[in-house]
């Protein structure tokens, strides 16, 4: 199977000429080479001009896809009081106080994929960083997931928001999708994502912005999309 694997990646790779992209091309050269049987998701890879190193330069936000991401997220929602009554309210999958934070703590338990939490529960969830944090679970202010709106954090959330940071490299890894979205639901994720972290420039960057941007699914091959275009894009929003 791996060696028939490695033969269908090799044709996929194949197809892909050594040139730019526009996004709309790539998409569609995407889905032609998919051989996966599972519906793979299409990822969005920024290169950026910025070193991380210096806080100044992190590129960090979250965006709601018009399209969303396929699947509706599980959340996990920490508070008290009416608080959870709202998280409940709002189609919260799992709502709960210091017994969940204690579950976590001691179980490392994360079935959930997104956690919120009342600014009053942050004392106790700051306890929870080891088993949150290296799975990118843990809430944050800067991100929407600390916050008293419980209700629009929620809907956010299962409406398909993603959080895109950079990583030691520079670069930046957000999900848009599944190869079986229709291709002009892709592009429009895609361009919601790309304009959003042109948005994001640190005013400390200096130089080219976007070194590099590229356009894959899980199994299939990585498409070289057109930096000059999406420049142009960044130079109309500023």
């Amino acid at each position: 199977m791996a060696q028939k694997s490695g033969k269908n990646v090799e044709k996929a790779r194949a197809q892909v000429e050594k040139r730019p992209y526009s996004l709309e091309e790539a998409i569609i050269l995407l889905q032609k080479v998919k051989f996966a049987k599972f519906d793979e998701t299409v990822d969005v890879t920024l290169r950026l001009g910025v070193d991380p190193k210096h806080a100044d330069q992190m590129v960090r936000g979250t965006v709601v896809l018009p399209h969303g991401l396929g699947k509706s997220k599980k959340v996990l929602v920490l508070a008290t009081g009416e608080k959870q009554r709202e998280a409940e309210a709002a189609g919260a999958d799992i709502v709960g106080g210091e017994e969940l934070v204690e579950k976590i703590q001691k179980e490392s338990w994360t079935d959930y994929d997104a956690v919120i939490a009342t600014p009053d529960m942050m004392r106790s969830v700051g306890r929870l960083g080891k088993v949150l944090g290296p799975r990118g679970l843990m809430p944050n202010p800067k991100t929407g997931t600390v916050t008293m709106d419980i209700a629009k954090a929620v809907a956010e959330v299962k409406a398909g928001k993603v959080e895109f940071r950079t990583d030691k490299t520079a670069l930046v890894h957000v999900p848009v999708g599944k190869i079986s979205f229709a291709s002009d639901k892709l592009v429009d994720n895609a361009r919601t994502v790309i304009s959003s972290v042109i948005k994001a420039k640190p005013v400390a960057a200096k130089g080219k912005y976007i070194k590099g941007c590229y356009i894959s699914s899980t199994m299939g091959p990585g498409v070289s999309l057109d930096t000059a275009a999406l420049e142009a894009a960044m130079k109309a929003k500023v």
